[in-house]
């Protein structure tokens, strides 16, 4: 090894640049900076990848060192609360083995227990307080490599034989590592804290039954959740942004809305009510405009296509896990679970010049996709959803113009529905793809270029790509500040050569099309369930399946309630009638808990006057307006898709 190959060059946040050999630890960095910030730091970043502080580094680049103070010190915190529950459960009821615990530690931990029973509230309190005595010991982590047979052997003896079926799925070129804290170990990558006292609090939140590796087909497990935090009052903090999630649960709501509803007959599959349809469509008739505006032709294509089809988009190869499979006359089949396919089928109908380009198709067609049980969730993780899907083909000249047109459009979208702060990701060429190097180079410096000479501001993504070919992800926060991706922008060069798809150039030869894949909302199913969630059921007049309800004071003035009902009606308003026998204000609060916009009350005065008394799901009174105005209300509301209940104009 040459002199500079034996040292590696740190960038510290201050921009000056230490210089240490290979294999040095971020611990041994820390210490060499000062004995106060070693004592503080309970991890590192290097690269912006998070590292064990006992790691051996054998990389330059930017670094950084974490202390409880930092956001990113979350992950080595919860990821070592873990451990503490995992030794907890096992000094609880000795011989529990233990799986896999949480790969994403950004917000909870878990660990899954060969247990004879389902965890009780009980055995939850039992654990925590045990999990407090553990961390009263202060027990420091100490990182093990260890050979494959040594570790296979080990578990072994340990009597964890979850553990040596879990050694089977580590690839054989990666290093086997080991964590112990006290006398508990575990299989483990890290990253961890230094010591258990920096566990600031810790608090375990629910349990539930789960297939081992997620397969039905499998024993069940117990799973346990919890979360960890520097200090008490973080934990506080995060408690109370749960007790509001669980108020905006999209789960809860939409039944209690009357939106959807979920049947075993169907599992992960939504059946949307009445109500929940109108909201459905009111949202995809917003992106039908858009369409229009931007040049996309609507198209419909088959749910069940011949199996050589998928074969041949290469879908079959890299995505059959996640698709259903069924037989018609002898010939195997697959539900579609993408449109892409149908789309270059369509193309291909006709020569095509490059006179012709760009064309672009829009697609709301059923798909379907095999999720495990295991992680379906509501409407945010289903079956059977579909995409505001669009595909376009065009000339690597028309890539810049055509992908800056859906970034924008995205961005406008977006804006619409109160998500003003969006984080662009560009993601690149994953370990299982389709095509040649060059091919990926080419359609990744093609995004580059096109989001850096817009001055996109965006972050790379790398290996994160599709199969085919690489894509830019949009990321909003919601209400509570938590992070979703929604929208993508994928670039492929391999589909339209897979389909041997072509135009006539402007020379007179043929040449291959580029093929863009594109998504604003990503499915709407799931959009619904976050802006479920966002707008806690509230949604705007635009988007309200019952923008308004009129209400009688009594049965005696329900004929000329029925009357402003259908005047309201005829302008195009969503609007019911409630004249039950029942107490006038009993149907005010039911029609604010279901977040009805508007309620019209009408009594003798508004039935002399012909008028209404217009009240606010907010609970506000604007008194006595003709049924005219409140037509022109809701007209204007929608037509500037307003978030707010009052327009300024009408005011």
């Amino acid at each position: 090894m040459s002199e500079n190959d034996s040292q590696i060059a740190l960038t510290l946040p201050d921009g000056s640049v230490r210089e240490v050999p290979v294999g040095t630890t971020a611990l041994e960095v820390a210490a060499g900076i000062g004995p106060g910030l070693a004592r503080a730091a309970v991890g590192a970043e290097l690269e912006g990848e998070l590292v064990d502080l006992r790691l051996p580094l054998r990389q330059s680049g930017a670094f950084r060192l974490l202390t409880s103070k930092d956001e990113e010190a979350g992950v080595f915190i919860r990821h070592s609360a873990e451990h503490v529950m995992a030794d907890a459960v096992q000094r609880l009821w000795p011989g529990t083995e233990i799986d896999a615990g949480r790969k994403d530690h950004s917000e909870k931990f878990q660990y899954d227990f060969r247990f004879p029973r389902a965890f009780t509230p009980e055995d939850l309190e039992r654990i925590e307080a045990t999990m407090r005595e553990i961390l009263q010991e202060d027990s420091t982590f100490e990182r093990i490599e260890i050979g494959r047979d040594a570790a296979a052997e080990l578990f072994q003896e340990m009597g964890e034989s979850l553990k040596v079926e879990r050694l089977k799925d580590i690839p054989e070129a990666d290093t086997i590592t080991l964590y112990r804290d006290g006398e508990f170990t575990d299989l483990c990558r890290g990253p961890h804290v230094q010591r258990l006292s920096q566990i600031g609090a810790v608090k375990l939140l629910e349990a539930s039954g789960v297939y081992w590796k997620g397969d039905e087909s499998n024993e069940m497990l117990q799973r346990i959740y919890g979360t960890a935090f520097a200090t008490k009052g973080d934990l506080q903090q995060y408690l109370e942004r749960l007790e509001l999630a669980k108020l905006r649960d999209h789960r809860r709501l939409g039944p209690e809305l009357d939106l959807f509803s979920f049947n075993e007959h169907a599992p992960a599959s939504p059946f949307f009510h009445p109500k929940g349809t109108r909201l459905y469509n009111s949202l995809v008739d917003y992106i039908r405009e858009l369409l229009v505006e931007h040049g996309y032709d609507e198209v419909i294509t088959p749910q069940i296509m011949d199996l050589d089809l998928w074969r041949t988009s290469g879908h079959y190869s890299n995505y059959r896990d996640a698709m259903y499979f069924t037989e018609v006359d002898e010939r195997q089949f697959a539900v579609k679970p993408m449109n892409c396919p149908a789309h270059c089928l369509i193309y291909d109908t006709r020569k095509r010049s490059y006179r012709d380009l760009p064309i672009r198709y829009a697609d709301f067609g059923r798909l379907h996709r095999y999720e495990r049980s295991g992680v379906t969730s509501g409407l945010t993780r289903v079956r059977t959803f579909a995409q505001d899907d669009g595909h376009v083909f065009c000339t690597e000249e028309q890539i810049s113009a055509e992908v800056i047109d859906m970034v924008q459009t995205i961005l406008g979208l977006y804006r619409t529905f109160g998500f003003e702060a969006v984080d662009i990701e560009l993601s690149t060429r994953p370990a299982k793809s389709m095509g040649t190097a060059e091919m990926w180079e080419k359609a990744e410096a093609a995004l580059d270029a096109a989001l850096r000479e817009h001055d996109i501001d965006f972050r790379l993504n790398p290996g994160e790509g599709a199969f085919y070919g690489p894509k830019i992800d949009f990321h909003i926060n919601d209400a509570l500040g938590r992070e979703w991706q929604l929208g993508t922008v994928q670039l492929d060069y391999q589909m339209p050569e897979r389909f041997d798809l072509t135009y006539v150039g402007s020379d007179g030869a043929e040449h291959c099309p580029v093929m863009i894949h594109r998504a604003m909302l990503g499915s709407v199913e799931r959009f619904l369930g976050i802006l479920i969630e966002h707008v806690a059921g509230s949604f705007p007049v635009w988007l309200a399946p019952v923008q308004v309800v009129v209400l009688p004071v009594s049965e005696k003035f329900a004929e000329y309630g029925e009357k402003v009902r259908q005047e309201l009606a005829a302008s195009g308003a969503r609007v019911e009638l409630d004249s039950r026998n029942e107490k006038l204000g009993y149907r005010i609060r039911e029609a604010q808990m279901q977040k009805v916009p508007f309620m019209l009350v009408v009594g003798a005065r508004e039935e002399e006057s012909g008028q209404v008394a217009l009240r606010l799901r907010t609970g506000e009174d604007l008194g006595a307006v003709s049924v005219g105005e409140v037509a022109q209300r809701i007209s204007e509301l929608v037509r500037s898709r307003a978030r707010e209940l009052v327009s300024p104009d009408l005011a």
